[in-house]
This record gives structure tokens, sequence and C-alpha cells, in this order.
């Protein structure tokens, strides 16, 4: 098996909404905010390779939404999901697998494109995984979350007949090596892949912990529709990996790629970063 770090580019969120009861004082430190209170995030995926399988697990914002759409989120960075891919020697026609954590769109946006007049997969010969759970809350969302779930980057994939649903319960494994962990607090049914790896459990943690600086147990976004789930299930999380020694490899942090952790008198935090090519 090898790991590819997939950098499609950086986008820009408030940032007390990525903080969210932490105050700008403190927050600030971390990730500081432009004239604007906006921070710049990173949409960092990941490449697994396997034998004959090429898992690409989350895609970004894509490029089909407008000029209007994308005013909001200032996306910056020289990076592409295409030359990401070609930066390793594949092609999004050779991708055999499709895993989205969620639907939100700057995790999903990259699965569709525009072809003419018509929303077609970016990945043609490639299978989409979700679960029933999530889809079902995504495309029947609520008031708070359906700005983030926008139906051109759904229903399209659903329509093109490569969509499969994961079963959602514990120890489910996408294919061999690869389980999916479940966590409700962000958004219903969101999705981890814990990856075995060069003798290591990596987990890609999506918006469970979108960076490093999320690590402390009360630095949860207010994007997040259930934070005592979010609180319960990062502290649940962070005892296990730093008890196990887990890679905890990061979607939205801006400079890390990955990280371990260690125990100190504040909990759970850093012990070094590096990036993926090096494990």
């Amino acid at each position: 098996m090898n790991l590819y770090t997939i950098n499609t580019g950086f986008f820009k969120l408030d940032g007390g909404a990525m903080f969210g009861v932490v105050p700008k004082s403190m927050w600030q430190k971390l990730n500081p905010p432009d004239e604007n209170n906006l921070c710049s995030w990173a949409m960092r995926c990941l490449l697994i390779e396997d034998g004959n399988r090429l898992v690409l697990v989350d895609n970004g914002v894509g490029d089909k939404q407008d000029a209007r759409f994308f005013g909001h989120y200032y996306l910056h960075g020289e990076d592409t999901l295409d030359q990401s891919l070609q930066q390793h020697g594949f092609h999004r026609n050779d991708i055999t697998d499709v895993l989205l954590t969620h639907l939100h769109f700057d995790h999903c946006g990259g699965s569709i494109v525009r072809d003419g007049d018509k929303l077609v997969p970016a990945f043609r010969n490639a299978t989409y995984w979700s679960n029933e759970a999530h889809w079902k809350w995504a495309t029947q969302p609520n008031d708070r979350e359906k700005a983030s779930f926008l139906k051109e980057n759904i229903l399209p994939i659903q329509e093109s007949g490569q969509l499969k649903m994961i079963e959602v319960k514990e120890d489910v494994e996408l294919i061999p090596g690869i389980n999916i962990r479940f966590v409700n607090g962000h958004t219903e049914a969101m999705m981890l892949p814990q990856i075995s790896y060069r003798g290591r459990q990596l987990v890609y943690m999506a918006d469970l912990l979108p960076s490093a600086a999320h690590l402390p147990i009360p630095y949860v976004m207010a994007y997040d529709t259930r934070p005592l789930e979010t609180l319960v299930e990062k502290k649940t999380f962070l005892q296990e990996a730093v008890t196990k020694d887990y890679i905890l490899y990061f979607e939205h942090d801006p400079v890390h790629e990955c990280c371990t952790l260690q125990m100190t008198e504040k909990g759970v935090r850093t012990a070094a970063f590096f990036g993926v090519g090096e494990i």
C-alpha cells in the first residue's frame, strides 16, 4: 500500500465559526485571521494505492460553482486536484473508489463536473461511497446545515449509478487495510477512514479534528450540529489515539499534514509533525 497527499487548494472561513466558543484572543495565535476575520484552511485529500485499487478520500470544493459562490470562500493557492494526481503519476480516470467522509461542499464538490449542460461524475470509472444515514441527512437537510449540502454535488452521483452505501456499524471494512469509523457530532454519520499502513494506524480526521489547532477538547467548530457529542467523540478518540500511537491526517490544517500525539499536563497534544511521505 502507498499513500499520497492530494492538495486541492485553500479556502477561507470565519475564524470564529471555526473555533466556536474559544475567544479570538486565543485562536488568532493558532491561525491568524485577515482583516475580515477570515482564516486560510487547506482542502487536503488522501489517495490510497493498494494493488489494483486507487481510493481517493474526499475531493475538495471542485470548480463548477459560479463566481458569486466562490466569492464567499476566497479560493487561493496553486494546487488543484488534477495537478496533485498528476504529480504522483495518476489521472482522475485511474481512480477506482471515491470515499466521501461527508457531503459538505468542501469535501465532495470535486465529485461532479459540468459537461456542457450536464452534471456528470468527475471520476467516471470509480465507485462513490457514502452511507444511508448521511445520504438521507444530506438530501433532506435541516435549515441550519443545508447551505453546505449542494444538490448539484450530491444528486448526480446517485443518478450516475456509481453510488454504493457503506453499512453504519463498528468495524466496517472498505477494503482490507481500510476500516471506517463513524462519528455524529459534526454531521450525521461522518466517516473517518482508519488505514493500516507500514505497521502504523493512520486516521483521516475530516471534520472531527479539522486541524492540529483543534486538539484541545473545547475547540469545537460552530458548524457542528451536535457540539456536545463532538466533545465526547474527540475525548474518546484522542485517548485511544495517544494510547495506541495513531497517526492523525488533517484535511484542513493549513500547514501540517500529519502528527503523532503525546499526553501532557494540559491533555493530549501534538508530539511531532510530518508529511505522509515521511511515514
